[in-house]
């Protein structure tokens, strides 16, 4: 089963590409790897929450944002190169703005980390980096970007 029909499955669809905020795109091949921008929470164009982690957001939200995070990943990826190319997730990096006492990140980015084992299986196992931010673009309180090996 490949990597459409496996979203399907979980009643996902993959969204329009954000479009950068920035100097940048949202996507590049390096050989026979593809690294993405950092993708935020956003639906059509739109942040889905703003805040903390901590404070105006709840971890629970949070990882549901990782998640939409992910998705937008998995967008840009396919509108560069194709997801049915992806060999393996290589690389997860999240970042979360939070407060200060807030200390549960990697359960925050679980939700991009458990998105790819699901869509990926065995191939979504990857290497991983949680950081916590004092501040992220727009607000956002999830930022999610993605390295993954193509064919």
């Amino acid at each position: 089963m490949g990597v459409h029909e496996r979203l399907a499955e979980l009643g996902l669809t993959l969204p329009e590409v954000v479009a950068p905020v920035g100097a940048y795109v949202p996507a590049v091949r390096s050989g026979s790897l593809v690294f993405t921008s950092g993708q935020m929470p956003m639906v059509d164009g739109a942040m889905v929450a703003v805040g903390k982690v901590g404070a105006l957001v709840s971890p629970e939200q949070a990882k549901e944002l990782a998640r939409t995070c992910a998705l937008n990943a998995l967008a840009a990826i396919e509108a560069l190169v194709g997801l049915d190319t992806v060999v393996r997730v290589v690389k997860v990096v999240g970042f979360v703005a939070s407060t200060p006492d807030f200390t549960g990140h990697p359960a925050v980015i679980n939700g991009a980390s458990d998105l790819l084992g699901e869509l990926f299986g065995e191939a979504g196992q990857h290497a991983r980096s949680a950081v916590g931010v004092a501040a992220l673009p727009l607000d956002a309180p999830v930022e999610v970007e993605l390295v993954v090996e193509v064919r």
